[in-house]
């Protein structure tokens, strides 16, 4: 079984984990001429943004091609899900690609613009996520065929999110106080090598809107001009070691280091 996995704060790579055990981050093979891949069984697991996939999942899902003889694809996702699936559904059939069985789970949610982490933690118990991770394992496991198909409303409210988030822009709304000692994780956990450290830290234009710079920051020195907590998350099953093996691709699209 091989899975691909795409990350930031952690949520997306503790369900790939407890699925299988050959994990293959997304962010380190993107930029790779050859996307060919076979095996027995074939998942792809990421996080929903503003109810889409990330932008690099979405290029994955172009790019890739898949041969197996079973495949899945797995959404964590803390409020809303929406189309979601549909669209990764959609991408794959394009590509040449299937997904035998699409499902999400509901975890906590990072996203602090919108929601308190605090309040989020506060409430992962009802969410019963051990329990959600668990059904989905056991579902790939007795190789389960399931299609998502979603409603007008929530393709319109899919399609709607996306054209609202301007992710060009989105680092431009960092703030990096005092507190900061130029350590480097944030560059490191930058899964679109948005981010160089010298005489401050500066953002560029290419962010993901991941966030796993304002989460992981050990000082706690990165804020956004609006934001509803100051606390973070980083999912307790995965290693702060873990992302940065996940996300650092090395270098920064910058060159006034």
């Amino acid at each position: 079984m091989t899975i691909f996995y795409f990350t930031a704060t952690g949520n997306s790579l503790s369900v790939a984990k407890h699925i299988g055990e050959n994990l293959i981050s997304i962010p380190q093979i993107i930029d790779s001429d050859n996307l060919h891949y076979a095996d027995d069984v074939i998942g792809i697991v990421f996080p929903v943004y503003a109810l889409s996939t990330p932008k690099m999942v979405g290029r994955f899902l172009d790019k890739v091609k898949l041969e197996a003889d079973y495949t899945f694809t797995i959404g964590t996702y803390g409020n809303m899900a929406g189309a979601v699936m549909d669209n990764v559904q959609s991408r794959a059939k394009k590509a040449g690609n299937r997904f035998d069985y699409a499902d999400t789970v509901l975890m906590l949610d990072n996203y602090i613009p919108m929601f308190e982490m605090e309040t989020e933690i506060a409430g992962l118990p009802k969410k019963k996520v051990d329990e959600q991770i668990k059904q989905v394992v056991e579902n790939i496991r007795n190789r389960k065929h399931r299609q998502v198909t979603s409603s007008l409303v929530s393709r319109g409210f899919s399609a709607a999110f996306n054209k609202m988030l301007k992710y060009d822009k989105v680092a431009q709304n960092y703030v990096v106080d005092d507190k900061c000692v130029k350590c480097g994780i944030c560059t490191k956990v930058c899964i679109a090598k948005n981010i160089c450290v010298g005489d401050k830290v500066n953002f560029g234009n290419y962010c993901e809107g991941c966030q796993a710079c304002l989460h992981l920051c050990p000082q706690n020195a990165i804020h956004l001009k609006k934001q509803k907590s100051n606390k973070r998350w980083r999912n307790p099953a995965v290693a702060l070691e873990e992302i940065i093996m996940s996300n650092n691709r090395g270098g920064s699209h910058y060159e006034n280091i």
